[in-house]
């Protein structure tokens, strides 16, 4: 009688609960993005060095520079009262975007709503209030 051994050809690996995805906080982004930003071809090296694919640290640049890196992707809401020359019955309120495309948003008790450039003076904004709701 020979003696033989039999080998499996798979083999199963686990992974015991640990996701492929890594999960970055902000601060490590931002850190990251600033070392990519430092010197000349810099981008590929410091993706290589931190095991983050090219592509991922151009999207994380890209929202560097446009200074949305670190900041909650929901829009921020915040009550904003205006000193109309007539009392006008409305709800306002100003959704901030970007500092450059700052909107007010405003509720008409008619149901209806305004949107309109947080540059609008307000001496304009409420004589058309006053003609939106009918007075």
């Amino acid at each position: 009688m020979s003696c033989a051994t039999v080998i499996s050809p798979i083999e199963v690996l686990s992974a015991g609960g640990v996701g492929r995805r890594r999960e970055w906080t902000d601060e490590e982004k931002i850190r990251i993005v600033e070392e990519s930003l430092r010197g000349f071809r810099q981008g590929s090296a410091t993706a290589r060095l931190y095991g983050v694919s090219r592509s991922l640290l151009s999207i994380w640049r890209r929202d560097y520079r446009r200074g949305v890196l670190g900041r909650s992707a929901a829009p921020a809401f915040m009550p904003v009262s205006l000193p109309a020359p007539e009392a006008v019955p409305c709800h306002v309120v100003a959704s901030v975007v970007s500092s450059a495309d700052t909107k007010i948003e405003i509720a008409l008790l008619s149901g209806h709503r305004l949107t309109v450039p947080a540059s609008i003076d307000p001496n304009v904004l409420g004589r058309l209030l006053s003609v939106l709701e009918g007075r």
